[in-house]
């Protein structure tokens, strides 16, 4: 079998060079180098023209100069709609990712990427269009605009981006779990976002938040006079949400008789409300959500299993903040701003040490006590920089189940943290000029490490000189000629 033949398009040549030696005639591919999106299409139009075969794949950046790689998308979709495109960006978010799979991206690739993971992305398209099973995508697909919130570049997002804009062509039901506080509602609410049901209602129902003989009425609707307190006829959840999308927070915490009602509507697209006899008709996408594990409440009796499968279409896992530690700062820099905005006051800025300490911190309560903690500093930091001390006070355990006044829970740094934060520390200190905490770079940084550990041993041995040099490697001269450098003598 001839080779596929692969046109690769980047305005950064240690890319070309890269793909080219990993798409070699050995792996069956027969790779093309374009540096300006200008000679890809002039080229793509020549093959055409003179009836030659056109490439059985193209791969494209999306920053380049002139036409970006969404143009370069959009007219290869129009003029050759079943060649597959894998496109790469080195700057990824779920905006760019939506229009990739909207504009009929076969797939959406963050840089770095894996060179193994990229072979078989582009395997898997050409053997997808030899096998005639690419989705074409209609051009008129509705765009949104509307702003997330989901702020975020590490692996683990950058999943979840493509996760939501490989479903924005669709309205199936997705089940969303993850770890309280990890923006599920966020997630349910860019799906919905960037559906085909964007224009139509978006409404949302916590289980846990609604004392269970009340579910049924706010999901379903009842008439007047359907219970005590029914005062008049009132429309439900499903009713409202109507054409659009219906997401069920804390799907787990429904009661088991409401759970048989919700799956027949969810099967029939009918109910009746509470106390009526007239069957009502609605079309409405439902997201459901939960942060307990369904599979352990099907064996405990408490969820029906019939139900997990009609919601379990398409499962969506979102990280915890421990899995995606290197968003931290982008995010408490994002909320840090929005609690500024919402509150009136000056944004507050973190120091090198101060945003360290908060990324290499554990989250029990992930995303939204991190906001919280945002809007702690923003109320009671003194000033516009602020520095370790002032952040929330940490507890003194990860498992102690204590936490400040603040509410947050802020927890002290675990064992496997201290890398991250030490590494961190490092990458400012030689980032170089004009760094306040490290103004002499690297040797500012040791200083600090040196004075820490010197603080610490000389802590643990009781002040013992000798002890202490011991315990650091070192002579007992060597520690007294640094504490006096370091001014710790006294």
């Amino acid at each position: 079998m001839s080779a596929y033949q692969v046109w690769i398009l980047d305005d950064d040549s240690s890319i070309r060079w890269v793909l080219e030696r990993a798409f070699t005639a050995d792996a069956g591919w027969q790779p093309r180098l374009f540096a300006e999106p200008e000679a890809l299409l002039t080229a793509m139009t020549e093959v055409s023209a003179s009836k030659q075969a056109t490439p059985d794949l193209v791969i494209t950046d999306v920053k380049m100069p002139g036409l970006n790689g969404m143009e370069v998308l959009r007219q290869l979709q129009q003029q050759w709609p079943d060649l597959p495109v894998i496109v790469m960006t080195a700057h990824s978010d779920l905006d760019s990712a939506v229009k990739a799979f909207k504009g009929g991206a076969f797939e959406y690739l963050p840089k770095p990427f894996d060179l193994h993971e990229m072979l078989a992305v582009a395997s898997r398209a050409v053997k997808a269009r030899e096998q005639e099973q690419q989705v074409s995508v209609g051009d008129n697909a509705a765009e949104t605009q509307q702003e997330t919130g989901i702020v975020g570049d590490s692996p683990a997002m950058q999943e979840v981006f493509r996760a939501i804009g490989r479903l924005s062509r669709s309205s199936v039901t997705v089940l969303l779990t993850g770890e309280t506080g990890t923006g599920k509602e966020l997630v349910a609410r860019a799906l919905h976002d960037h559906s085909p049901r964007a224009e139509k209602p978006f409404v949302a129902l916590n289980m846990a938040a609604i004392p269970s003989e009340l579910i049924e009425s706010e999901l379903f609707g009842h008439e007047k006079g359907a219970f005590t307190g029914a005062q008049s006829r009132r429309p439900g959840r499903f009713q409202q949400a109507d054409g659009g999308t219906l997401f069920l927070d804390e799907i787990g915490d429904m009661p088991l008789a409401v759970q048989t009602r919700l799956l027949r509507a969810l099967a029939e697209g009918q109910f009746y409300p509470v106390g009526s006899h007239q069957l009502v008709t609605v079309d409405v996408r439902v997201i459901a959500a939960t942060h307990i594990d369904l599979r352990k409440a099907i064996s405990d009796g408490d969820f029906r299993e019939d139900l997990y499968h009609r919601l379990n279409v398409i499962h969506l896992q979102l990280p915890s903040l421990a899995q995606r530690r290197s968003d931290i700062p982008a995010l408490t820099e994002h909320f840090l701003a929005r609690a500024a905005e919402e509150l009136q006051m000056p944004v507050k800025r973190l120091s090198k040490n101060a945003m360290a300490t908060m990324t290499a911190a554990e989250w029990p309560g992930n995303v939204r006590q991190l906001e919280n903690a945002c809007r702690w500093i923003t109320v009671m930091a003194s000033g516009d920089l602020v520095d370790v001390d002032e952040l929330p006070q940490l507890t003194r355990s990860p498992s102690d189940g204590t936490s400040d006044a603040t509410g947050v829970g802020l927890q002290t740094v675990s064992s496997s943290d201290w890398q991250t934060a030490l590494r961190l520390a490092i990458r400012d200190a030689l980032a170089g000029t004009n760094n306040q905490d490290y103004p002499n770079g690297w040797s500012s940084l040791s200083e600090s490490i040196e004075r820490i550990a010197i603080e610490e041993a000389l802590a643990a041995t009781g002040g013992h000189r000798q002890q202490a040099a011991e315990r650091l490697g070192w002579g007992r001269n060597t520690l007294t000629r640094k504490a006096s450098r370091l001014g710790l003598n006294k």
